[in-house]
């Protein structure tokens, strides 16, 4: 969802970032609206008003329980995105779902309609995993790695990446994680973009909160960043805190790098929707680095990786895709906001002499969108590079 210029919900979008301003009667009425008519359709197709008053009121009584749940986030510090957009998405689809039940419901309505409470049901334990349980079970993704320009083969390079943080307050998701990534004992933290939500990439105490976060992390070859999505990364607000810190942005350019014995060179890249743009800053980048170095590029999207392998870039490191956050079992990510779908959804990749990790992140999107994750648990890569 974050090539917003290309993506085809982008007005939408928009108007759900700041969905406080909306009337609360306005948004009230919808759901009533939706039982009425519901009610109306189940009780003069099945000839039985009690079945419509049973539609009526049974929709009803799951988009409250809906309200009670998304109400409840914030004030806990579970999540922070706003309660009326995924209010009203998940009333259109119960409301749904009840009308595509009438036409058994004329010949069985009873059956039918223990179906539709048991689906109903599932998707109250979907959204109540998705926003409170899923969200903060952090795997951490270990990733080795070997190659012959780098040195001391039985002496690894520990790399942590962080991606997608979308930071918005503190949850018990980002206090878990300074703890976690001390564990993994880096030697170089790299962050691949996207630090705050886009609803609140300015907002000052969601500033604070981040700066509080990427104080706690620690590596003793320093920590290095790039620039996410251009919408969701504003550097007029990013850049002070990230200075303050002393981790080092690079904006365009090729660093070297010598920690625990071993040497290589840093490249980083600012993620714009010009892919073709991007390659040729990279190409001309890489005029600077020695033939002989092993190169570590930083983007943030996984769409350079056609270039990258044409290139020689030995590893790339890029999030963006949050593995889809939302993914079907069996058939993975159905968004991935990556001009290749699912060719790079997650995970690790090989092209040529190129190997790309693409991390699912930590954070959720912005705007009105519900801050949930089902099946795609949050993630910190733990990555090993030895010699051979």
């Amino acid at each position: 969802m974050k090539w917003l210029g290309d993506h085809p919900f982008y007005s939408l979008l928009l108007l759900t970032e700041k969905p406080a301003a909306w009337p609360a009667g306005w948004v009230a009425s919808i759901p009533l609206a939706l039982g009425a008519v519901a009610g109306l359709l189940w009780g003069q197709v099945t000839g039985a008003p009690g079945w419509g008053w049973m539609a009526a009121l049974g929709l009803l009584l799951f988009v409250g329980a809906d309200w009670a749940l998304l109400s409840a986030l914030p004030r806990h510090g579970v999540s922070y995105g706003p309660v009326q957009p995924p209010l009203l998405a998940l009333a259109c689809l119960r409301w749904g779902i009840i009308l595509a039940a009438l036409p058994m419901g004329v010949r069985w309505p009873l059956p039918t309609w223990i179906g539709v409470a048991g689906i109903q049901l599932l998707i109250s334990a979907l959204v109540a995993y998705g926003t409170m349980i899923e969200p903060f079970q952090v795997r951490v993704t270990r990733l080795e790695l070997t190659h012959p320009r780098l040195a001391n083969p039985g002496s690894p390079l520990r790399i942590v990446q962080l991606s997608d943080l979308h930071v918005e307050r503190l949850t018990r998701r980002e206090r878990s994680l300074p703890s976690l990534v001390a564990a993994l004992a880096p030697d170089l933290i790299v962050l691949t973009g996207d630090y705050l939500s886009t609803t609140y990439s300015t907002e000052p105490l969601a500033l604070t909160d981040l700066e509080t976060l990427l104080g706690q992390l620690h590596a003793p070859g320093g920590i290095y960043a790039v620039w996410g999505t251009a919408e969701v990364d504003r550097p007029e607000a990013l850049r002070l805190v990230l200075d303050r810190l002393g981790i080092v942005v690079l904006e365009d350019r090729a660093v070297e790098v010598q920690v625990a014995d071993h040497h290589l060179w840093l490249i980083g890249l600012t993620c714009t929707r010009d892919v073709a743009a991007d390659g040729a800053r990279l190409r001309a980048l890489l005029n600077d680095v020695p033939d002989d170095a092993f190169t570590l590029l930083l983007y943030h999207t996984p769409d350079l990786m056609p270039q990258a392998a044409s290139l020689g870039i030995h590893l790339y490191l890029a999030g963006h895709t949050h593995g889809g956050q939302w993914r079907v079992p069996g058939l993975g990510a159905i968004v991935t906001s990556s001009r290749y779908w699912k060719r790079y959804e997650s995970g690790h990749y090989r092209e040529g002499e190129t190997d790309l990790y693409v991390s699912r992140g930590l954070g959720f999107e912005g705007f009105g969108t519900l801050r949930a994750r089902f099946f795609c648990p949050p993630e910190v890569v733990a990555i090993s590079l030895s010699g051979s």
